[in-house]
């Protein structure tokens, strides 16, 4: 590892710290109702926008409302971005008149952006016209992302509050999270792209004479504003196959810095505005500290696995299917980064990647995704691990469980374990499945081991809501696209649910002011023991996956074999 590696590293983390604060700042203005600069020029179209939908913004709802206007919503979406996959070939802007997309994969696609999944089982450039890339793809990266916002800020308000069943209303969430802070930073960070060399047009595919002498299509299209939305929402999907790996999505090393760092902008402003709004800025600084430790943590050992001596390949780094333009360490912060933020977008191969950093891109999402997470759902996620931990202290000193002067009963931590099973549920059950199913095991590029941690990887993707794809597994088939897609369901959905019933039971309950023996939630030793409680309860349930996995195919590749 080069002193440059070293440095643009320590310049990435020291950015992410800087930047926290003030686009933190800036969003609890937002959902506060403070005043802020975007308020004059987006707050004339938030009002339209209400006119339209007849909705009053102050009327708020209990959880159950909630809940139920979230998923009426994007029910809309999904049914919108499933018929015009089905329509393409009839609809506009499609000028190398591609076909209409089939079913299953209409299905996994419209499941997948709606989820803020972004899994991809097809080529972009071969398969989606312009107009299914721009009005469906890239708006529901927007509205996707605002969905998470909107469930963190009903947790948030469901913490704060006391004596009430209301926990805000979803229509006006969504839309000042899309208006005043998913929409302003996108056009701000298309600009920027595009004048790194990210293409934005509307042209038809040209076609080149290579030095060979070969006639090569070259894909056009406006990539750069869904690269923009991508990256902020913690969406992932790629305009093109090879995702951020194109030279048309990411051409520069300035453009690589900055999508990587896009990733975890808004996840880790989110913290310091939890903070803000629960009324305890070390609190966040406290979440945003547990976030970062694992990160690190995370990023070294994959560092180390990769810079390590390898027997099979004659002592030298690992550099197939890295991203030879930025080099290893790029490669591998990428790859740490995307799988820790929910994100899915890669500048390399995952299926090259060693076994122990493949096994740490694994372990980021099945934590559940709250290593700074999506945004909203990995600091949502998140909260849900304060509340067993809280309760654990609880059990360990005899007394109440409280988290933010709130008593934590039997119901939010049976709602809690729904939220943490529904995950482990899917990716295991689902991989159990294809693992010995002639459908499953007919799409694998490898055997034995790393042919079960394509399978793993793939589940854990999806039912994770990353996106990510490991590579080496053709998942555009009836089976997978499937399998996937409900994989997908209930790793959204069955997180969303029971964060919001806590939510709702939170804000009845009154607030006990703050005593001697009140467990503290902003040291050094919550820090500690929120990890241990992540590391065992989100770790242990995926221990024996990952030993038949990433872990003996490591100790079987030290001994010359592979796979």
């Amino acid at each position: 590892m080069k002193a440059q590696d070293l440095v643009e590293v320590v310049l990435f983390f020291v950015l992410l710290i800087g930047l926290t604060p003030i686009l933190g700042n800036y969003i609890s203005k937002v959902f506060i109702g403070n005043k802020h600069f975007m308020l004059p020029v987006f707050g004339w179209l938030e009002k339209l926008i209400y006119r339209f939908i007849k909705v009053y913004p102050d009327e708020e709802t209990n959880w159950v409302s909630y809940t139920i206007n979230l998923l009426v919503f994007n029910l809309i979406g999904f049914g919108f971005l499933f018929l015009i996959q089905l329509l393409q070939k009839y609809l506009p802007m499609n000028p190398v008149n591609l076909s209409n997309v089939s079913w299953h994969s209409a299905f996994n696609s419209s499941v997948s952006f709606v989820t803020n999944t972004n899994w991809q089982g097809y080529a972009g450039e071969t398969t989606l016209s312009y107009f299914v890339q721009m009005i469906g793809l890239t708006v529901q990266n927007f509205l996707s992302a605002a969905t998470g916002i909107a469930v963190l800020l009903a947790l948030m308000r469901g913490l704060i509050r006391k004596n009430t069943d209301k926990i805000g209303n979803f229509w006006s969430d969504i839309t000042k999270s899309t208006l005043y802070v998913l929409l302003p930073l996108s056009i701000l960070f298309a600009i920027v792209l595009v004048g790194q060399g990210v293409i934005q047009n509307f042209k038809a595919y040209e076609t080149v004479q290579t030095l060979q002498g070969a006639q090569q299509v070259i894909p056009m299209g406006p990539a750069a504003s869904q690269v923009a939305i991508k990256q902020l929402g913690t969406n992932g999907g790629g305009f093109f196959n090879s995702n951020s790996s194109h030279p048309f999505e990411n051409p520069t090393p300035f453009s690589n810095f900055l999508e990587m760092l896009a990733i975890l902008l808004i996840p880790a402003a989110l913290t310091f505005t939890y903070g803000k709004m629960v009324g305890s800025s070390r609190h966040g600084w406290t979440v945003f500290t547990v976030m970062l430790i694992l990160l690190i943590v995370g990023l070294s050992i994959s560092l180390t696995a990769e810079y390590s001596a390898n027997p099979i390949f004659g002592h030298l780094p690992l550099m197939e299917g890295k991203e030879t333009r930025f080099g290893i360490t790029n490669s591998i912060l990428w790859s740490t980064v995307t799988s820790a933020a929910s994100n899915g977008s890669v500048n390399a191969m995952h299926d090259s990647l060693s076994p122990i950093s493949g096994m740490i891109a694994l372990l980021n999402i099945m934590l559940g995704e709250i290593i700074f997470g999506g945004v909203g759902s990995g600091l949502y996620g998140m909260v849900i691990f304060i509340i067993l931990t809280v309760f654990i202290a609880g059990l360990m000193v005899g007394r109440t469980p409280e988290y933010l002067g709130k008593k934590i009963e039997a119901f939010e931590v049976q709602m809690a374990i729904i939220a943490i099973l529904s995950t482990s549920f899917a990716i295991l059950l689902f991989t159990a499945w294809a693992s010995v199913s002639k459908a499953g095991l007919s799409c694998l590029n490898n055997s034995g081991p790393h042919g079960f941690t394509e399978i793993l990887y793939a589940f854990s993707s999806a039912a994770g809501n990353n996106g990510s794809s490991f590579a080496g597994l053709n998942a555009n088939t009836f089976f997978y696209n499937l399998t996937l897609g409900f994989g997908m369901l209930i790793g959204r959905f069955g997180y969303i649910i029971p964060v919001l019933a806590i939510a709702g039971k939170m804000a009845g309950k009154k607030i006990t002011p703050l005593s001697a023996g009140t467990f503290r939630t902003d040291n050094w030793l919550f820090i500690c023991l929120l990890i241990g409680v992540i590391l065992i309860v989100g770790g242990l349930i995926f221990f024996p996956a990952l030993s038949i996995g990433p872990v003996i195919e490591n100790l079987l590749m030290k001994s010359g074999m592979t796979f």
